[in-house]
């Protein structure tokens, strides 16, 4: 992914947005050609190690090719929108489009028990409904819990390089950077404004 210094992320960035949007593209290839899942991943560390923890239907067909061929890439996508110039006073402003993304190169283990898949299952419902009210638990579901868990294999897959891009207005000027917050208010699309207002700081540099 083609970046520039000004649109780099902290660490700190590249984890919050992967774990406030945790649902990924997968992608890996087979035979020369791609093939991809749409899946929940949890950034996980230990020390300098970090990993990604998820999971895939049995039945999944990627499951078997990441067996062989365990490389792959996760995609994440945070907030993201088109910026139109109709927004700004001055009318010779191109339309473009913010966004923050996280691509993480990973290499796939699975983890076939059923405590491997428990312990991948929990982390993310834990990590899901913490906060809300009458938070759910998988043991809610009773003897239903062990019969669709059979249907899973989870993995843990070590990140071997991380490329993110948070193009968030960083390089508008501080009137064209007004007007897009504005705009983005009032079309409502808060969380992008949020974002910018987040790593505007670093305009300029």
């Amino acid at each position: 992914m083609k970046t520039s210094p000004i649109f780099k992320p902290t660490t700190e960035a590249i984890n919050r947005l992967v774990e406030d949007f945790p649902f990924a593209q997968l992608v890996s290839m087979c035979d020369g050609a791609p093939i991809c899942t749409p899946l929940p991943l949890l950034l996980a560390r230990n020390g300098e190690e970090c990993w990604l923890i998820g999971h895939f239907a049995r039945g999944n067909p990627q499951v078997e090719m990441l067996r062989r061929s365990p490389r792959a890439l996760a995609i994440f996508m945070g907030p993201q929108g088109y910026v139109s110039p109709s927004w700004m006073r001055d009318r010779t402003q191109a339309p473009t489009w913010n966004y923050a993304t996280v691509h993480i190169d990973i290499e796939v283990a699975f983890d076939d028990g059923p405590e491997d898949v428990h312990a991948a299952l929990s982390e993310l419902v834990q990590h899901m409904e913490r906060g809300r009210p009458s938070a759910w638990t998988a043991m809610d579901m009773g003897e239903r819990y062990a019969r669709l868990s059979a249907a899973v294999v989870a993995f843990r897959a070590r990140v071997l390089a991380v490329n993110a891009k948070f193009k968030l207005g960083q390089n508008e000027r501080d009137d064209v950077f007004a007007d897009i917050l504005a705009g983005l208010r009032r079309t409502g699309e808060h969380d992008l404004a949020d974002a910018m207002e987040r790593h505007g700081t670093k305009r300029g540099a």
